[in-house]
């Protein structure tokens, strides 16, 4: 359904602290042996160690990981050596000017950042999925500060994703729950959504 409104990307869920979404690994490896190139599959992590997060790839087969926690140092060396060729997509929950700092650090070792809501600091990490958006005028600043891909997330609808794309210029849209009706793809949304997504960017 997702491709044929116009994915160029699906994100697969794996376990998370919270959030909606989240499938087996088996179902992931399922879904991404399916996926015709050039769409790409990306793996949605709350790993923090690079031993976990090769194994989780190696078991599903996804051509990008999406790492949605802070990491251990040293992680993304290992994950260049252990993973040729997958790319590595960096969240960041955007919480307030610190944001653009953790970006700017991060940047230099992944192939993206992509900004998100959560927060990693509750008791259960919100780790994407939250339906909130956040300060985009910090996200401008962020693509403006990092030189590599960014993607936006958090709380984005069809009714406010032309104002984010218009604000942020992001190279890409990564959405969840806008789309969602109990905790499944809800059509119509999804149709809305492509269909702003098309107006406020017709080239």
């Amino acid at each position: 359904m997702a491709i044929d409104y116009g994915a160029s990307a699906l994100g697969l869920v794996s376990a998370m602290p919270s959030g909606p979404g989240p499938i087996s690994e088996d179902l992931i490896a399922e879904i991404a042996a399916d996926i015709p190139p050039p769409l790409a599959t990306f793996l949605l992590t709350s790993k923090q160690d690079a031993d976990s997060i090769i194994r989780q790839q190696k078991r599903t087969g996804v051509n990008t990981i999406q790492i949605c926690d802070r990491v251990e140092a040293g992680t993304y060396a290992k994950l260049r050596a252990g993973l040729p060729g997958i790319s590595l997509v960096q969240v960041i929950h955007v919480t307030g000017p610190e944001s653009i700092v953790e970006a700017v650090e991060i940047a230099p070792s992944v192939d993206a950042i992509l900004l998100d809501s959560g927060n990693q600091a509750l008791a259960i990490k919100e780790l994407g999925g939250t339906g909130r958006t956040h300060d985009w005028s910090i996200s401008v600043r962020i693509r403006e500060a990092i030189g590599i891909p960014l993607f936006l997330a958090g709380g984005l609808t069809p009714l406010n994703v032309a104002d984010a794309i218009h604000q942020v210029q992001p190279f890409g849209i990564d959405l969840c729950s806008g789309v969602r009706t109990n905790g499944a793809l809800d059509e119509t949304k999804l149709s809305a959504f492509f269909r702003a997504v098309r107006n406020a960017n017709p080239d």
